[in-house]
């Protein structure tokens, strides 16, 4: 640990240096009265680069891609009630997600408090169910403590976002004295009893299966991962939107357990007789409604959150370790696989629900074939929500580590901002969003942005002018009673260009080929607009002629 002691230190000064000591980058912002000391004085601030939205919805999920693209957390700036409302679906992301993000809201004056102040609310409370942890600093001499504090709790355990309100006269105030002091997150290794227990029931199982989480992802345990499945020959499934936890092209992996996930895949899960479930909280969606584990199957949870083990379902053998710790501490047991046949099954059953048709049937299949022909081995993927990324988890694969970035909230708007995020964290990466309609236009905005600051993001928008999710639910409970799914026409290429980016319109595979390897060498955003069938609803579903 290295230790600091500075004196005289403005509040917002001392806020700057704990984000100097985190390694902090870049922050996002909505600018904001209640915090401008703040940013006055990170105008004085080469090593901090501010990055100022559009709207805070789009901020907080630049940074809480950023955190995931990087390893460091996240930082946003909003102000006050408007702007903590508008970020709120960033934090729930976060939460969801287990991504380290830090929130630093103005308050109003503390001299106004409790008389209902222009945009007062009291944040802290409104966030501590939304956030992992949240406070109001109202004395100045406590922000390096609370500040410090704040990234700690954000990453460590099970990362996630911590949000801090500060009264707007408290930035103009000075800290008499700030203690700084670095520390890394705790990473707990697995007793050596939870490791004889593992072997002994890894040795009594015929069925087994790796269920791989967020957890080996933050832990940037990947290569642990393969190595503990390569020596048992162990099978290895995606927990719902941690696609590249493992290279899809290896003999050893199984399918992502995600919405619509292949029937042959769910089967993998729910006919295994052993379940290691690493680095992930068996989630709804992965866990297929919560309809896995069985009761025949043993459950083997390791996780560095605690309070994750038993929450969904009780583990045979719970283990509260770090994911890379845990991996490595697996490796060189005596354990002697008898499953390899059934781990070979396994792979054929996925194989044969994941080979792209050829020729592509339609043209979000020859999206995806473009996008494998031409996306370079570590290009960064980002989505948002909607039944368009069916195709992407379906048929996409994902060989290389770091290259997804995806929301488990489900969070729509996100895939534009996130890419934006993305690529601040890695600027010699290509980095593509795909979007529907209905979810681009939540955070379009956030283009200018791009424009403005020069982020080269490449956007696919498929268009077929609904919230598709929505309507093919509507299909399958309300057949043919359409309501408040449908949507209007929008030119995307157009508002692409009215926001300062470049934008082209595509209706056949070979135009949005074109248009994707001209978008690969620009220097500024690109939207492709991709017009698609409304009659086709999901990678699964097409509606009936009328």
């Amino acid at each position: 640990m290295t230790k600091r002691v500075m004196r005289g230190l403005s509040v917002p000064r001392a806020m700057i240096e704990c984000f100097k000591q985190e390694g902090i980058s870049h922050l996002f912002c909505v600018p904001g009265e209640s915090y401008l000391p703040l940013l006055d004085a990170l105008y004085d601030e080469p090593t901090l680069q501010l990055i100022s939205a559009r709207h805070e919805g789009g901020a907080v999920f630049m940074a809480e891609a950023y955190a995931k693209a990087s390893g460091k957390p996240g930082v946003v700036l909003a102000t006050r009630a408007v702007g903590a409302a508008n970020l709120a679906i960033g934090v729930h992301t976060a939460r969801q997600d287990s991504t380290p993000l830090v929130v630093f809201l103005g308050q109003v004056h503390r001299r106004f408090r409790g008389r209902e102040g222009f945009q007062e609310v009291e944040l802290d409370e409104w966030f501590r169910p939304l956030a992992k942890w949240a406070v109001e600093v109202d004395d100045p001499e406590r922000v390096p403590e609370l500040v410090q504090r704040a990234f700690r709790v954000a990453k460590t355990g099970r990362p996630g976002p911590v949000v801090v309100s500060i009264p707007e006269d408290v930035f103009t105030e000075t800290v008499a004295e700030a203690v700084l002091m670095a520390m890394d997150a705790p990473r707990p290794a697995p007793a050596e009893e939870k490791l004889r227990q593992i072997e002994a029931a890894l040795a009594a199982a015929r069925r087994p299966l790796i269920v791989a989480g967020g957890g080996v992802k933050r832990a940037r345990a990947e290569q642990p991962l393969r190595l503990v499945a390569e020596q048992y020959s162990l099978p290895v499934a995606a927990a719902f939107r941690r696609h590249d936890v493992f290279p899809h092209d290896h003999p050893l992996y199984v399918g992502h357990l995600g919405l619509g996930a292949p029937a042959a895949v769910v089967e993998t899960a729910r006919s295994a007789d052993l379940l290691l479930a690493v680095g992930t909280r068996l989630s709804e969606v992965t866990t297929q409604d919560f309809t896995w584990p069985l009761p025949h199957q043993t459950l083997i949870h390791i996780d560095i959150d605690g309070e994750a083990l038993g929450k969904v379902f009780p583990a045979d053998i719970a283990v509260m370790a770090d994911a890379r710790e845990a991996l490595l501490a697996l490796l060189g047991r005596n354990i002697a696989p008898s499953w390899s046949e059934w781990a070979a099954a396994r792979r054929r059953a996925y194989e044969a629900t994941a080979m792209l048709p050829q020729p592509p049937r339609n043209i979000q299949e020859a999206v995806i074939a473009v996008l494998q022909a031409e996306l370079p081995d570590d290009g960064v993927i980002t989505n948002d929500a909607g039944n368009f990324v069916g195709w992407l988890h379906t048929f996409f694969p994902f060989r290389d580590r770091h290259v997804y970035i995806g929301p488990t909230s489900g969070a729509m708007g996100y895939g534009l901002p996130a890419a934006i995020g993305a690529k601040l964290a890695e600027p010699k990466r290509v980095v593509v969003s795909l979007s529907g309609d209905g979810g681009f236009l939540m955070t379009a905005a956030e283009l200018e942005t791009a424009s403005r600051y020069g982020i080269p993001v490449i956007s696919l928008v498929f268009n077929n002018r609904m919230y598709g999710t929505i309507r093919m639910h509507q299909e399958l409970h309300f057949p043919r009673r359409v309501i408040a799914s449908e949507l209007g026409e929008v030119s995307f290429a157009k508002l692409a260009t009215a926001l300062g980016a470049d934008g082209v319109t595509v209706k056949t595979g070979d135009e949005f080929a074109a248009a994707f390897k001209q978008a690969l060498t620009a220097v500024k955003p690109t939207v492709i607009e991709i017009m698609t069938e409304p009659e086709q609803l999901s990678v699964a579903m097409r509606l009936p002629a009328p």
